[in-house]
């Protein structure tokens, strides 16, 4: 297995504070929000190697900053090639493109570099393991307000049967966190989708895609979880987020 932390957006909605620095090296609870993540992701037996897909603004900060990080895993920093918010890849584009550039025939752990998260990712492949399924990570905000600001998902036994991202009247409170895991014949179909022409932004469209062809399962988590959309998002996290 392969992991794929996706860190190539632009966070406009946090600006200034991201103009010069990139979302996932901000610091929550005294470090990078990136290297909490990697701690969960190195911590999963069968990753190989972990790809950080980010932009040509982004990429001397990662190089930087992983110069000086103590990698348990073999880790690679890419280049998406974009210099801006309006000529970025998207999320699917960005997961294409490490497929494409490096030859990716693994199965595959995908994670949104803006998360924060206390589940413990290891029990989530070993459920992957045993059902060989496409699978989603969700959380329920408990809230359908609250829910408009994510992609919601709907479920039936265990089995994704809709998702839409940010719904003005959404139909559920499970939304998705941003981890995915694809098993390795799900590649193909990644670039199908994007050969079609579909939306490469939101990886959340790809799912909705998916659904309809594959069976996704879905696993729900009841941990404490933090979307970094925002600078209230990133204050609470800082207040409440514990190591």
């Amino acid at each position: 297995m392969d992991a794929i932390l996706l860190v190539a957006g632009y966070a406009i909605r946090l600006y200034p504070l991201t103009e010069n620095t990139p979302k996932p090296l901000l610091k929550v609870a005294g470090k990078p929000i990136v290297e909490h993540i990697l701690t969960k992701l190195e911590q999963i037996d069968e990753i190989n190697k972990i790809y950080i897909v980010t932009n040509d603004k982004f990429e001397s900060h990662f190089t930087k900053w992983l110069h000086n990080f103590d990698a348990k895993k073999p880790i690679e920093i890419i280049n998406d090639g974009t210099k801006t918010n309006e000529d970025r890849l998207g999320a699917l584009g960005d997961i294409n493109y490490i497929i494409k550039n490096k030859n990716i025939e693994r199965d595959l752990i995908v994670v949104a570099g803006d998360n924060l998260f206390e589940l413990e990712l290891q029990e989530v492949v070993n459920i992957f393991k045993k059902t060989n399924h496409n699978s989603i990570v969700l959380h329920d905000v408990k809230d359908l307000e609250l829910a408009k600001h994510y992609g919601v998902v709907e479920v039936k036994d265990k089995i994704v049967t809709h998702f839409e991202e940010k719904p003005t009247s959404p139909k559920s409170t499970l939304v998705s966190t941003g981890i995915y895991l694809f098993p390795k014949t799900t590649i193909d179909l990644i670039e199908k989708y994007i050969v079609q022409g579909n939306n490469p932004d939101k990886t959340g469209d790809f799912i909705e895609w998916l659904h309809k062809r594959e069976n996704i399962y879905a696993y729900v988590t009841d941990k404490i979880w933090y979307d970094i959309g925002s600078l209230e998002q990133l204050e609470q996290a800082n207040k409440n987020f514990k190591v």
